[in-house]
């Protein structure tokens, strides 16, 4: 007699030796070797992703690039992100600067509070958080907003943080490498991968731009920090 399939029995189980299938929604990772490691075949909606990098800017953003095209015109939330979103870049990516919301708490408790009223919010596609100490009540407090929503929620932290506890289902370490990343799948709902996933990554539009005309490029528009429209968190 057959033993049935883990997830008929209930949705949160899985093979340890296969990735869980998932029932939520997910995003179109872009890769289709990227998207055969994710559990559910792309990046999951309303969970908590983690994005571990050795530093801010090694790719993380043109990774999720295909995910935050597929999202339509839904915003895109920027929480303290390391350096000012350049609109020029964005718009060339084929995202329209409208969709920004770019937010920058001076202080670790704004930051999380206005992560925790967006996702709980709903109203924004994705949400994209940088941050360097978080606590594990904190973790748990993102992951639960995340799961009352529909949204991509990443959470960008140092690579030094991947021995850190962590409720996120899904942990990945972020490495540069020739012409792309190395992924390194610290957490996920199936087995461990021996090795690191190369992934080829396009260049910057603005660099290809530079590249291909020699001529000085009229200064990046630079957006503008607003406060929370009362719709978004009401």
């Amino acid at each position: 007699m057959s033993c049935p399939a883990p997830e008929t029995i209930h949705p949160s189980l899985w093979r340890a030796s296969q990735l869980a299938r998932g029932t939520g929604r997910a995003l179109v990772a872009g890769d289709e070797a990227l998207s055969q490691e994710l559990p559910g075949g792309g990046w999951p909606l309303g969970t908590l992703v983690e994005l571990l990098v050795q530093q801010p800017g090694v790719g993380e953003l043109r990774l999720l690039r295909p995910s935050l095209l597929a999202l339509g015109k839904r915003p895109i939330a920027l929480l303290a992100p390391p350096h000012i979103p350049q609109t020029l870049a964005w718009d060339n990516w084929g995202i329209s600067p409208e969709r920004l919301l770019w937010l920058q708490p001076k202080r670790i408790a704004d930051l999380l509070w206005a992560a925790e009223q967006l996702l709980r919010a709903g109203t924004c596609g994705a949400v994209l958080c940088w941050q360097q100490h978080v606590r594990g009540e904190s973790l748990r407090r993102l992951h639960l907003a995340a799961q009352a929503s529909e949204s991509l929620f990443c959470l960008v932290r140092p690579l030094a943080c991947a021995r850190d506890s962590s409720p996120a289902p899904l942990r990945i370490a972020i490495a540069p490498a020739p012409g792309g990343v190395d992924l390194t799948f610290i957490k996920r709902r199936g087995p461990q991968r021996e090795s690191p996933l190369r992934l080829a990554l396009s260049p910057s539009p603005i660099l290809l731009s530079r590249h291909a005309a020699p001529l000085d490029l009229p200064t990046p528009a630079v957006a503008v920090p607003r406060s929370v429209p009362a719709e978004l968190v009401s």
